[in-house]
């Protein structure tokens, strides 16, 4: 098992592979490459798209229809070359930036990865995750009801 570099995160026995790139960098775009009835297509996020995505980073793989994100890279600001901060091949998530994955909620991924490695309902009751509000692989803290 590899180190990971955000602490917080609870990952299982789920085989991803975790870069941190998006923590390395405060700007850049992102690309995506999706799949469509005519084949594979590549998408880039617009200007103010990149800004809401690196502050959101769960929306980076929330945005596309189920089954139909494959990759997404990221080109630092200033550079011409791109990263790969997600991958997929079929149903199996290759590889994940922390950053997204510390993000990401239950809902989207019974929502949108239901049929992937990333859906695990043992994942989620090792960070205690009741709702599909909370994290799937940082640990959630119990909430308290209010009673009146």
């Amino acid at each position: 098992m590899e180190t990971l570099q955000n602490k917080e995160i609870v990952l299982g026995d789920n085989n991803i592979m975790t870069v941190d790139i998006l923590t390395q960098y405060p700007t850049g775009k992102f690309r995506f490459v999706v799949k469509t009835k005519l084949g594979y297509t590549v998408c880039d996020a617009t200007s103010f798209d990149n800004s809401r995505l690196m502050k959101y980073p769960e929306a980076i793989i929330g945005g596309y229809k189920r089954g139909t994100l494959q990759t997404v890279q990221f080109c630092p600001e200033g550079s011409t070359f791109y990263l790969t901060v997600f991958s997929r091949v079929g149903t199996k998530v290759k590889l994940i930036d922390e950053s997204i994955l510390a993000d990401l909620t239950v809902g989207t991924i019974n929502q949108l990865y239901y049929n992937t490695n990333l859906y695990d309902q043992m994942q989620y009751q090792k960070v205690n995750a009741k709702t599909w509000e909370d994290k799937a692989y940082i640990m959630n803290k119990e909430k308290e009801l209010i009673k009146n």
